[in-house]
């Protein structure tokens, strides 16, 4: 038999797993399994075997063979929070916080979610998605093979809807895995009170994308001056009623109760968690929910970060996303967010890779068949250059390791 793809002389295969595993917790974290000096075979997508050079089969061939002589090899990052689809950026918002602006003084003043939401309903679904495209490529080139997409820039019923379908194309029309995230919820339109939108989200909006089968998830952006934790409940429980899973924006600004409201509505996952205590770790012990940090976002924003040391040490699985967005985190560099876990949030190397594979898998939905190196998943997979270790990648800030990437098991670049 000939393969589709043989990689030789591995320095290390990185997070190699003889079952799926669902997630990590606290100290599980830190371990990380790697194979030194091996080979790994892609065959008809999928991860065919792997092992050690001196066991290397004589007969083994390959359609392409890579020598990855002094190069590590990774499961792809699952990037399990992003709002990729997006009509244009703000760097005008950027120079207002740079001179002192705060968060909900540029959304008092007509810009944050607002502002991109005027910008996106004037493109066509056409437009949208020219314009999102080669964000895709961007997250493909730095390591990521699944990415979670959010609607949330529309904020009307046509243009929420036309977010998810651009989204859904976005993984069609590249080798990225997508699951896509309502988020209707996400502010208020200026022409609508609260109570006559979140009743549009729950009449209208719902049930217009389960028809279409446009999300697996639903979102609230549970947070002070947006929705409070009852009206993130009200519109969470709709959803769940029709099949949505949900997963929330929570305690990003302020001790929001976001963190509460997703324990008791069996969220997924909670995500930000900028300002979080004792008491909201407490809450997330023994549920099922995923903390997710998104150490960009506290970056560009200049907030404080997801004490995720404490929450590791407290027994927590703690997963690592993007929030790749025009406002907050205009990056989807998931390299970078490792440095940013380990420098700003204290996780060493090996927590940080495993939060940014094997848990956000898991918030997807994704762990029987990526996050990591195991027989039967789904070979998405890349080849750094030449590096002297793991801990190279999060110490060499801003650079991207990424050499070759293997997506659904064929060369990508």
């Amino acid at each position: 038999m000939v393969h589709d793809i043989l990689i030789t002389h591995i320095k290390g295969l990185v997070q190699v797993r003889d079952k799926p595993v669902l997630k990590l917790s606290g100290a599980e974290m830190s371990t990380l399994p790697v194979l030194e000096n091996s080979y790994l075979v892609v065959s008809n997508g999928l991860i065919h075997s792997f092992g050690l050079m001196r066991d290397f089969p004589a007969n083994l061939k390959a359609k392409t063979v890579i020598n990855a002589t002094g190069k590590f090899v990774f499961p792809s990052f699952v990037d399990s929070h992003t709002h990729l689809v997006f009509a244009a950026t703000r760097e005008e918002e950027f120079v207002m916080k740079i001179k002192g602006a705060t968060y909900e003084q540029i959304a008092a003043s007509g810009g944050g979610i607002l502002n991109s939401a005027k910008k996106l309903q004037a493109l066509s679904e056409e437009e949208l998605f020219q314009a999102s495209l080669p964000r895709a490529w961007e997250i493909i080139n730095s390591g990521t093979g699944a990415v979670e997409i959010k609607s949330g820039y529309g904020l009307t019923l046509k243009d929420e809807l036309k977010m998810l379908r651009v989204a859904q194309r976005i993984g069609r029309d590249t080798p990225l895995t997508v699951k896509t995230t309502f988020l209707g919820a996400h502010a208020v339109p200026r022409e609508k009170t609260k109570a006559q939108y979140i009743s549009e989200i729950i009449d209208e909006m719902i049930p217009a994308v389960v028809e279409e089968k446009l999300a697996h998830y639903i979102d609230v952006f549970c947070e002070t001056g947006f929705f409070s934790p009852e009206e993130t409940e009200q519109i969470v429980v709709a959803g769940k009623k029709v099949g949505l899973i949900p997963r929330l924006h929570a305690n990003q600004l302020n001790r929001s109760g976001g963190v509460q409201v997703g324990v008791k509505t069996g969220a997924i996952s909670v995500d930000h968690l900028e300002n979080i205590g004792e008491y909201e770790i407490e809450v997330l012990r023994n549920s099922s929910t995923m903390p997710v940090a998104l150490p960009g976002a506290a970056f560009f924003l200049n907030l404080s970060y997801t004490p995720a040391r404490k929450m590791i040490e407290a027994g927590l699985p703690v997963a690592v996303a993007s929030d790749y967005n025009p406002g907050s985190s205009p990056s989807g560099n998931m390299p970078l967010m490792l440095s940013l876990a380990c420098i700003k949030m204290r996780m060493t190397p090996e927590e940080a890779i495993s939060a940014s594979t094997i848990n956000t898998a898991y918030t997807l939905g994704l762990s029987e068949t990526h996050g990591t190196i195991t027989l039967g998943k789904v070979a998405n997979l890349f080849i750094t250059h030449a590096i002297p270790s793991l801990a190279s990648i999060p110490y060499s800030f801003g650079s991207n390791p990424v050499e070759i990437v293997i997506l659904n098991g064929k060369l990508i670049k």
